[in-house]
């Protein structure tokens, strides 16, 4: 395949964006300005002064241009926007915040588990993509038929946390009801949710903005990406994804150009984050915690997610002075700091020196330049709060010794001759005792493990018609398409810069090998509703969650004519009930295929197959579904496969619990193991 552009190698709008340093703000240097993502810095110190000074002409040339006008930013209800320093992504249904056991959401517990770093102040509750486009389910289909989805939200709220549902532009192929806005607008109503993330959008059309208002005043829209100066009126926030930063640390332009403006920094399949989490805490700005990406383990190392809860802790102690003090990024520091970096929030006498090190090796040494005048605190030390009081212009002040660990982030407060210690800098220091910086930046590796049932007995004979596997090796080509799901282990990328299409969607080979202890039949057919039915009767079998059961069925009974159809809106467990009544169980993806490539029928209407594949890593759960369905939801990529697929194609389904998996395009056959003759 051809690809327009290497993903591994950043495109000319991905990297920072240089700011001449002199010559007119014409038209076209604004318009390259205006669409930055970050404002590359000078490598030499000495143009640092005429840099700042180039990036206040460009805000003021800019909102002229654009009419800028605060109004969204002075509503009280949307206040909480400026001070949301950090965001967690989750899937519905990871494991840290659904039991499986239980059908129960548990917020308690994976709120429990942000605290590693420093808590969160908001959640995105990701739900439709990646299996969206199993069936005719649109995106707000997948939000309604979750049991209890308000109880969740209400549940965050009272633990203090905003909450983002997920709006996808792209579903135009599914079942379609009313128009998006209204639809996206009654969903909010019926949540109470705070904001929305806008995949793939970096803004939304006025109108949405206006129906969203009235629906909850204060509500909050955050754009993938980087958000059109023009729009930063109305979007309080954005997904400041994949933005690459000068050798020395730039601006980021939307953040420069309205401070209330919240970014999230976040590269999804990076294993080290210090990069971003470096250029949030120059900038003031926030990031995004996000461990599982569409079922894909991609955690955070212990020394990034301490980094991220000592930046957090000092953000939301002295938002005030990020939010409104005079804001100088490349601040000046003592020359015999080298490596580090610095930007000073100041007001009012108060002055906070964010500080980094862009070195790898720890950095123990004064960093305040020579004229600095005042006291000086540094607050991330291990507990001591080191104080130089002055008379008047001193300069013992610079002699104060400050640690920035390698590859991490201190924090300095000054305070002007005659102001008093803020209320907030003893509780802060105390809170940063308790956080003492980590070094261990390896990778924290989860592995998929195949959740596995005893075999029954094995038969002498296969009690319906089928394919036999004979015993023995057995070699498999099998093919998927790569989306971001995992398949089998590990993130599709790693350290990659921008993997998006078409690389994201080719197609990909493996070969598979085994062998098989002993002889294995195959159902030649899938299972029917009026088999299913018997089942029922025989047996009382009730699901433990019972949501979208046989919801195609009428009065207990399948519908007059489709008795000898495959039976649907059934998953996993249900599957695995039928067969072990039978004497079997569910074939695993292997022999589903093995039996496949020797021919056996498709009922129709054609349906996907469950095949005995669960996987679990303790956060992600997800089953291979075989043989493609009569269904295909069609306009976006980002839609699961449907439609025939061959047999050695295979679909890795993220499971979706309480009885979301149940769907009207996948059914079931039954394997048995036979005696060896």
């Amino acid at each position: 395949m051809t690809y327009e552009f290497n993903p591994l190698v950043p495109r000319p709008i991905d990297l920072p964006t240089a700011v001449p340093l002199d010559g007119p703000l014409t038209d076209e240097v604004l318009d390259r300005l205006d669409r930055a993502k970050i404002f590359a810095a000078p490598d030499d110190p000495a143009q640092w002064p005429v840099w700042r000074q180039r990036l206040s002409e460009w805000r003021t040339a800019s909102r002229r241009r654009f009419g800028f006008e605060d109004s969204a930013y002075r509503r009280p209800q949307a206040a909480w926007a400026a001070r949301c320093h950090a965001i967690a992504q989750v899937w519905l249904w990871d494991e840290l915040l659904y039991d499986v056991v239980s059908g129960c959401f548990t917020p308690d517990r994976f709120l429990e588990d942000t605290k590693r770093f420093g808590g969160v102040d908001a959640v995105v509750l990701w739900h439709a993509y990646p299996v969206i486009g199993l069936d005719s389910r649109n995106q707000w289909d997948w939000y309604r038929d979750v049991p209890n989805l308000r109880g969740l939200v209400d549940a965050f709220h009272a633990a203090g946390v905003k909450v983002f549902i997920d709006y996808n532009p792209w579903d135009v192929g599914t079942r379609r009801g009313r128009d998006d806005i209204t639809e996206l607008a009654s969903l909010v109503d019926n949540l109470d949710a705070d904001g929305a993330f806008l995949d793939t959008l970096k803004q939304a059309d006025g109108d949405v903005v206006e129906a969203l208002e009235t629906v909850h005043p204060g509500f909050v829209l955050e754009g993938e990406s980087t958000v059109p100066v023009e729009r930063i009126a109305d979007h309080q926030a954005s997904w400041a994804q994949l933005f690459a930063d000068s050798d020395v640390p730039g601006v980021m332009r939307a953040h420069w150009f309205e401070r209330r403006h919240m970014q999230h920094h976040v590269r999804r399949w990076h294993r080290d984050h210090s990069e971003e989490l470096q250029s949030a805490w120059l900038n003031g700005t926030g990031v995004m915690i996000w461990e599982v990406v569409f079922g894909a383990w991609v955690g955070w190392s212990a020394r990034d997610a301490r980094t991220a809860a000592r930046m957090l802790t000092i953000q939301r102690a002295a938002d005030e002075v990020l939010l409104e003090g005079e804001w100088v990024p490349l601040a000046p520091l003592n020359p015999a700091a080298r490596d580090i970096y610095a930007s000073t929030f100041s007001k009012d006498g108060v002055t906070l020196w964010t500080l980094v090190n862009r070195g790898e090796v720890n950095y123990d040494g004064p960093v305040l330049p020579g004229d600095t005048a005042g006291a000086a605190y540094a607050v991330t030390g291990h507990g001591q709060v080191n104080q130089l009081t002055q008379t008047a212009r001193s300069c013992s002040a610079p002699d104060l010794r400050v640690t920035v660990p390698a590859r991490g982030i201190a924090a300095v407060v000054t305070l002007a001759p005659g102001i008093a210690e803020p209320e907030w800098l003893s509780p802060l220091v105390t809170a940063l005792s308790e956080l003492p910086p980590v070094s261990d930046s390896r990778f924290p590796h989860r592995l998929f493990q195949r959740v596995t049932f005893p075999h029954p007995t094995p038969h002498a004979e296969p009690p319906v018609p089928s394919v036999i596997i004979p015993s023995g090796p057995w070699i498999l080509t099998v093919r998927y398409r790569a989306r971001e799901t995992c398949f089998y282990q590990g993130a599709p990328w790693v350290e990659e810069w921008k993997p998006l299409s078409p690389r994201l969607h080719d197609a990909r080979t493996v070969q598979r090998d085994g062998v098989a202890s002993n002889p294995v039949a195959v159902g030649v057919r899938e299972v029917s509703k009026a088999e299913f039915h018997d089942f029922l009767k025989n047996t009382g079998y009730q699901p433990r969650i019972a949501n979208r059961f046989l919801a195609d069925w009428v009065n207990g009974r399948p519908r007059e004519g489709q008795e000898n159809s495959p039976v649907v809106f059934v998953d996993l467990d249900d599957a695995r009930a039928y067969c072990a009544w039978r004497g079997g169980r569910v074939p695993t993806e292997d022999e589903w295929q093995l039996a496949a490539e020797q021919g056996f029928e498709r009922a129709q209407p054609l349906v996907h197959n469950w095949t005995d594949s669960e996987h679990c890593d303790g956060r992600t759960r997800w089953a291979m579904l075989k043989g493609g369905s009569a269904y295909k939801a069609e306009g976006s990529p980002w839609y699961l496969d449907g439609g025939p697929q061959a047999p050695e194609f295979s679909v890795v389904l993220l499971l979706p619990g309480a009885g979301l998996a149940r769907s009207e395009q996948v059914g079931f056959r039954c394997a048995w193991d036979l005696e060896e003759k």
